[in-house]
């Protein structure tokens, strides 16, 4: 077998959590499932397409990783990079997890659309799973012509109601990810897959498809006095808390009194059914 060699975002042991800005990377040489050696890489660069330049320059086969977007997923996959996103805590002791199969691939799983903010407990399970050949094992691949090429659609997102929470054509500009890396849903991957460029589409999905159910264990109530700068938010207000390994956790304030604030971590669309217009505007490969 060939030696093979990981990546991880390092920081002082640990895997660091942000790899758009990670300034080391740990790399690993494997061969027959074990480390032969391992050395610390400077990254000297940020983004995600220097980045995964820079671990294809170094011959990396694979990556595991923290917190990662859908930028940099597809900029791995078109640098031939495997992906294993999900991990925390010790860096050595998440390659030996990658090497044994326990490593489940949480996909592209960072958001960056709101204000960094404060620290909070952890209030998610890891991911760890049964396995025997080694790697990241992944969700089903979803199948179709369009699955990993870079697509360009415009679209209406409505509720039931017909109230419209988002469009495309009101921006003016199509929507361009990777189809099939976990970019979008899962229903809206779905229904591009196999979708004709000039081709308009209809499609109704349940909360599973979309943004899955509300999860109430992702509510919950802490005291303020336990969260540096909890006294400045309000009721209303959406903000990133961080979980001990530093993975940014979107959450909105939902009520505060003079001891406590309560945070909801369910994304605002879980639960609900959506429906959509998509027309395939382009497809590259």
């Amino acid at each position: 077998m060939s030696v093979k060699k990981i990546a991880v975002p390092y920081d002082n042991g640990e895997v660091f959590q942000h790899f758009g800005h990670t300034k080391t990377f740990k790399l690993y040489e494997v061969e027959d499932g074990k480390i032969l050696s391992s050395q610390l890489l400077a990254s000297n660069s940020s983004g995600h397409g220097a980045l995964a330049g820079l671990l294809a320059e170094r011959g990396v086969n694979a990556l595991v990783c923290g917190g990662i977007g859908g930028g940099a997923q597809a900029a791995l996959e078109e640098q031939g990079i495997e992906l294993c996103a999900g991990a925390s805590g010790n860096a050595d002791e998440a390659v030996a997890a990658y090497l044994r199969g326990e490593l489940v691939n949480t996909g592209a799983n960072c958001d960056h659309h709101h204000e960094d903010g404060h620290s909070c407990h952890d209030h998610s399970e890891g991911h760890t799973c049964g396995g025997h050949e080694g790697g990241c094992h992944g969700k089903p691949k979803l199948e179709g012509k369009n699955v990993g090429k870079t697509v360009r659609t415009h679209y209406r997102g409505t509720f039931n109601d017909g109230n419209q929470f988002d469009s495309s054509y009101d921006r003016g500009e199509p929507l361009e990810f990777v189809c099939g890396t976990g970019m979008m849903i899962p229903g809206y991957d779905a229904a591009v897959a196999n979708m004709e460029v000039g081709q308009t589409v209809q499609i109704h999905l349940m909360p599973a498809e979309a943004y899955g159910e509300k999860d109430p264990d992702a509510i919950f109530t802490i005291e303020i006095a336990q969260l540096p700068g909890a006294e400045e938010v309000s009721v209303g207000q959406q903000v990133y808390l961080r979980d001990p390994y530093g993975r940014p956790v979107p959450v909105m304030v939902t009520a505060k009194d003079e001891k406590t604030i309560t945070f909801d971590a369910n994304h605002e669309m879980a639960g609900k059914e959506l429906n959509f217009t998509i027309e395939l505007v382009e497809v590259r490969d």
